[in-house]
């Protein structure tokens, strides 16, 4: 690899005791204050990702979606935190279709059952051993006290400024004195320190007669049955919204064995088919065997195999994935050696699948037969997401993908969020299987994942991108594992992306063929894929769209760590 692929001023950041990476440089350092302070990876990735919902509030919101999963060393087993809410009780689909037009306008409706704070709560109760209000604390600080704003955030603010303008208490938030924050500005966000600080001090005077226990489960209900949740029903209940009492009070993520798929020697563990993550162990099942070194890195030949592997992914994602308390998602057969051989078959070395291929097992829905091309259009109202993950002295490990933007449904008043508006991620048609409707969930596309060589070493890895992270994802473990490279040169390489795929957010925009390449790679090789049959766009050098990767691999045998963060986004690694 040159040394033009890679920032030349980004090195090495290899430690031995502790170690934590994250979208945002400021998460990165809060997870090693925790870390310090004697916390464990569980409490340092919540303070992480609390921290993330208001450093990156843009596009992470306190009450979003936060998918985690969990690598507990005592017992070397990984755990898989849902993270994601449902659509409310009163959730009428039909009216997207009978009153606007079949689609899913910004707004209330939009709304889902916010899942990030219990599935922060969750894991300090399950695997933590701080307090909420220990693990928010600097969440807090910086809601109250504000921070500069980074150039992206200023960027994405200003690009979507008529959107945030459609609310006032969005606009009050994010367009201080009337216009969008510069680049070093100081953002504050009172009322969502308040809202903080009213969850922590439920739980500190709940702690003070109850114990540890008893002050999370009152952290948890000042959200979920508490002001927070008034405020949020009340709101909807006179602005024609469907979130009520009930669908809060008797909401939890789900704690499950995620699923599994072999790479080399090596395990991938991905969470459910309720978001994209099987994506990323389909892929790597499919690759499984293939000499990838043979190709050359970022060669034609490579990236048409990684490109057409995808696309029998996202095949089956688009007509088999959905909830599965709703839908009968046959995964094990989906993850499986045998049915990766036999999609593996329908890859044309030579010539482009023009589209998305068909899924290799029977559909969950009536395939739309003429997908709606959009030429990349998005949503104005769909944004990104975050990442963040820990490696603790123990070997124990913590990987969440946080999400939810602010511009796409209104701010509450006197909350300072927006309430989870991953509505986007459901389908309106009525016969797909990610249709939204009473108590389903969307198909999600924040999903982190593990990576671990039993007894040698352990690696999660993240990326925000929408329906690019398992792309960004799949390309640096490649990077790392199968062409040698650093950590950091790993995340930092040239990255390349398909969009031959209906997407996952509304209004589901599908691109056949379209290919986008970042500017380093070669322009020859652009054309060689181009002779191949893909629609080649180029990026620029380094696009913040191909993701946003952060990761860390533990060497148990070695007893050192080694983290990369993503140089296309204000990412960092802090650790030692």
């Amino acid at each position: 690899m040159t040394q033009s692929s890679v920032a030349p001023h980004r090195t090495r950041h290899i430690g031995t005791r502790h170690m934590a990476a994250a979208g945002h440089y400021l998460a990165a350092q809060v997870s090693l204050q925790v870390l310090e302070a004697g916390g464990n990876a569980i409490d340092a990735g919540v303070a992480g990702g609390i921290t993330l919902g208001v450093v990156q509030s843009e596009y992470v919101c306190f009450g979003g979606v936060a998918p985690t999963m969990i690598y507990w060393a005592e017992t070397d087993e990984v755990i898989s935190i849902s993270g994601l809410g449902t659509w409310p009780a009163l959730t009428d689909a039909s009216l997207f279709r009978t009153e606007h037009g079949n689609k899913m306008p910004p707004g209330l409706l939009r709304t889902i059952v916010p899942a990030a704070p219990d599935s922060w709560i969750t894991a300090l109760e399950r695997y933590g051993t701080m307090s909420f209000g220990e693990c928010a604390a600097q969440a807090l600080r910086f809601a109250r006290d504000g921070f500069p704003v980074p150039s992206l955030m200023a960027e994405i603010i200003a690009d979507h400024e008529e959107e945030y303008r459609r609310w006032p208490a969005n606009a009050e938030i994010y367009l201080p004195g009337g216009k969008p924050p510069k680049a070093g500005d100081i953002l504050v966000q009172s009322y969502l320190a308040n809202t903080i600080s009213y969850m922590i001090d439920e739980e500190r005077a709940a702690a003070a007669k109850g114990g540890r226990a008893t002050g999370l489960s009152a952290a948890r209900d000042a959200f979920y049955k508490g002001d927070i949740a008034k405020a949020i029903v009340s709101y909807h209940r006179e602005h024609g919204g469907w979130m009520r009492e009930d669908d809060l009070a008797n909401f939890r993520v789900e704690v499950e064995k995620p699923a599994a798929v072999q790479f080399g020697d090596a395990d991938i563990f991905t969470c459910g088919p309720w978001c994209q993550g099987p994506v990323l162990g389909q892929t790597f099942a499919m690759l499984d065997g293939i000499d990838l070194r043979a190709l050359g890195h970022n060669s034609a030949e490579y990236i048409h195999l990684l490109v057409e592997t995808m696309k029998l992914a996202y095949g089956d994602r688009h007509e088999l994935y959905g909830d599965p308390n709703f839908v009968d998602v046959p995964l094990a057969k989906l993850l499986s050696p045998e049915y990766a051989a036999e999609r593996r078959k329908l890859i044309d070395t030579e010539a482009a699948h023009p589209g998305m291929p068909e899924a290799g097992l029977p559909s969950n829905w009536g395939r739309n037969p003429d997908p709606d091309p959009r030429n990349g259009r998005r949503d104005p109202g769909e944004l990104d997401t975050s990442y963040v993950c820990v490696v603790d002295r123990h070997g124990n490990a913590f990987s969440a993908t946080p999400s939810d933007g602010s511009v796409g449904a209104p701010v509450i008043p006197g909350l300072g969020f927006v309430p989870s508006a991953r509505g986007v991620q459901s389908f309106l048609d009525p016969r797909a299987p990610a249709v939204a409707g009473p108590g389903r969930r969307p198909r999600l596309t924040p999903a982190p994942a593990f990576a671990r060589k039993k007894g040698e070493w352990i690696m999660p890895i993240g990326s925000p991108g929408n329906d690019v992270q398992p792309q960004a994802m799949l390309q640096t473990y490649l990077n790392l594992h199968v062409f040698g490279m650093t950590m950091q040169e790993a995340v930092d390489a040239p990255r390349f992306a398909t969009f031959s795929y209906p997407r996952s957010s509304i209004p589901h925009s599908y691109d056949p063929g379209l290919l986008k390449l970042e500017a380093r790679i070669d322009p020859a090789i652009g054309d060689q894929l181009a002779a191949k049959g893909h629609d080649v766009k180029y990026w620029k050098d380094w696009e913040y769209a191909a993701g946003g990767v952060c990761s860390i691999l533990k060497n148990f045998n070695a007893g050192t760590l080694e983290g990369g963060s993503d140089s296309r986004r204000p990412t960092a690694v802090a650790g030692w």
